[in-house]
């Protein structure tokens, strides 16, 4: 690592500190039940990379003493490994018995590779823990696990999808946490019908093998190499990294594949698929307990080893995540010293100030801190970014027309949220634009230069509701500057404007300049996706021709109404400064550039289906290739 901060960063809304005294948010504690130990030996492992003590287990009076630490703040405890099953019935039964024990404890959950586990296992878990979560680690069918393999280099599959068969049997639902690596790329649809075919599995978490960083094969105590090590030896290579890895961008495509089929198929009804549900609940300006979309990151999440090692993320490099030792630290004040002395964290934090100004920043919550370290050697952090917005992007495609998925495909038209966006009445509005004898009301209209007001003629401002081209003002309430564009997206396209600007540079004001805008809202998801790919080809044809220093963009958006609450999904059309470009150069050249968007949104219509100007990803996802051949 080459980052040298001496500062602490504090980066609201995206990196919340541990604060001993705020004890109303939970901490998330990892316990490596036996280190790295485990009856496996998956190729791409990343405990087995760390110095990690073999051999020992985490003692119930270790568990105990997390509580006497964190006293008075809800845990949230995962049993971890390595294996956490190697540990014996009896000894993870005793771990069991402790935290059932700790009414601070509100979570409990079992993170296995399924190997082990059998009636036994799950009997001891009905007696002393029932509502424990359990996790299994299955990188989909028998395909995609070519790299999780026992000692001998043999397929550990079969005894993973018979375990899986089991705790359908007894009833029990599962998470399965899926590792994207080569061997699934291209086949987001099979991977996730063939894990929603076991009846136990109720979520799905696809996660990124990013270890292109990766140079050598994981080190052994002794001479004598394993098959499992030789195969990793081999899928090892100095020069490109490990066979395993994928770039960010292979696993957003991925993640958008299976989100797209997750949708269309059906799953989402049983399932809950990660990182689609986050990236929805984000989207939506909900909350999520992924810490990848929150700001409880690494200062909320901890490792324990059973050396007494107290750390934070177990995907954060060690040992220089170690942050104290369980038995000689008095309380959480001490944790909080700890991270506060703590290089490692102070780095991962500087590594989010580029989030800080990110127009993403309130759907992506910065991502994972330790998966930027790992691109931070690869000199990838645009990469890791780049994918982050790339799965954004799709999701809100898919939100906004789940009908018709080629639309997270385009990477012209960007998720973009203006705030404030609402009307009194969405519906309404609808309604009276296509109902052309329906009554009219008085309008009287105010303008100026920095924009126009209409009004009902009240004393005071009382702004009317928004006209529609069958009211008599309608034309002279847009904007002259706007006016040929929005004519042509109303009257030659058939859509709806919820908002218009011409531009505005408010001289002489402390108001910020605002850009050429039209706002367009669908009357149905058919229309949506209609009007967004034809956008996406009217901008690729006007960006090519647009004078130096503007560029075309169309932004997905959520208009709210005020009287309902409701959300509709919305489309935006604007001229913009290009990156590095001032106002002064925008606004000299802004006719130019207004003249040649018309003549390009002169020669599309929305009518021509939902292929947009943006290339297909190879394969075409099933659902998509389906669309496109419509």
């Amino acid at each position: 690592m080459n980052l040298s901060t001496e500062q602490r960063h504090t980066i609201d809304g995206l990196y919340r500190s541990l604060d001993a005294d705020d004890a109303g948010t939970a901490v998330s504690v990892i316990v490596k039940t036996r280190g790295e130990t485990c009856d496996i030996d998956c190729l791409y492992c990343y405990e087995k990379r760390k110095e990690a003590p073999g051999g020992a287990r985490v003692s119930a009076d270790q568990t105990r003493r997390l509580a006497d630490i964190f006293k008075g703040r809800k845990l949230a405890v995962e049993l971890h490994g390595g294996e956490p099953l190697t540990a014996g019935r009896e000894h993870i039964g005793e771990i069991l018995a402790e935290l059932a024990g700790l009414p601070q404890v509100v979570r409990v959950s079992l993170q296995t590779n399924g190997v082990l586990l059998d009636a036994d296992w799950l009997d001891m878990f009905d007696t002393l823990c029932p509502d424990l979560r359990i996790g299994i680690s299955l990188d989909g069918d028998a395909q995609g696990n070519a790299w999780r393999v026992g000692y001998d280099g043999k397929p550990v599959y079969p005894r993973v999808a018979a375990a899986l068969s089991l705790l359908a049997e007894r009833g029990r639902s599962v998470g399965v946490i899926a590792a994207v690596t080569p061997a699934v790329l291209g086949r987001a649809e099979e991977v996730l019908d063939h894990l929603a075919g076991f009846g136990s599995v109720k979520a799905i978490s696809f996660v990124p093998c990013f270890d292109s960083t990766i140079r050598r094969s994981t080190a052994l105590p002794s001479r004598r190499k394993s098959a499992s090590r030789l195969l990793q030896q081999a899928a090892v290579n100095e020069a490109d990294g490990p066979a395993w890895a994928i770039h960010p961008d292979e696993y957003a495509q991925f993640v958008l594949a299976a989100t797209a089929h997750w949708i269309t198929a059906g799953h989402f009804a049983r399932i809950k698929l990660e990182p689609a549900v986050s990236t929805i609940r984000r989207l939506r300006g909900l909350t999520t307990g992924f810490c990848h979309f929150s700001d409880l990151k690494c200062d909320h999440v901890f490792t324990l080893y059973p050396d007494g090692r107290l750390g934070s993320c177990d995907e954060l490099p060690w040992p220089q995540a170690r942050l104290t030792q369980l038995e000689s630290t008095a309380d959480e004040n001490e944790v909080v010293s700890a991270q506060q002395d703590s290089l490692l964290l102070d780095q991962g934090k500087a590594l989010m100030d580029k989030c800080t100004t990110c127009d993403y920043r309130t759907t992506c919550g910065g991502g994972c801190i330790a998966t930027r370290w790992r691109q931070d050697p690869a000199a990838d952090h645009d990469a890791y970014c780049d994918y982050r917005m790339r799965m954004i992007d799709g999701v809100a495609a898919l939100l906004a027309q789940p009908g018709h998925p080629a639309g997270a495909w385009c990477q012209s038209v960007r998720w973009h949220p203006r705030t404030p966006n609402s009307m009194r009445n969405v519906n309404a509005f609808l309604t009276s634009w296509d109902a052309p004898d329906l009554a009219r009301g008085e309008v009287r209209l105010h303008t100026s230069e920095h924009g126009n007001i209409n009004t009902v003629g009240l004393a005071g401002v009382h702004e009317a509701d928004d006209l529609t081209p069958a009211h008599p003002m309608w034309q002279a309430a847009i904007e002259p500057g706007v006016w040929p564009l929005v004519d042509t997206v109303t009257r030659a396209w058939g859509l709806v404007t919820y908002d218009s600007c011409q531009a505005h540079q408010y001289t002489g004001t402390n108001l910020a300049p605002t850009e050429l805008r039209i706002g367009l809202l669908a009357r149905d998801r058919q229309e949506y996706a209609r009007a967004a790919a034809a956008l996406c080809r009217a901008a690729t044809l006007a960006n090519a021709l647009m004078p130096a220093g503007i560029e075309v963009n169309v932004s997905r958006s959520e208009l709210t109404c005020e009287s309902t609450g409701t959300t509709t999904p919305v489309l935006d059309l604007s001229l913009d400064p290009g990156p590095g470009q001032g106002w002064d150069g925008y606004f000299a050249r802004l006719h130019e550039a207004a003249a040649v968007l018309a003549v390009a949104l002169d020669a599309e219509r929305p009518t021509g289906g939902t292929t947009c100007a943006c290339p297909l990803p190879v394969p075409v996802p099933t659902e998509v290739a389906e669309e496109v051949l419509r």
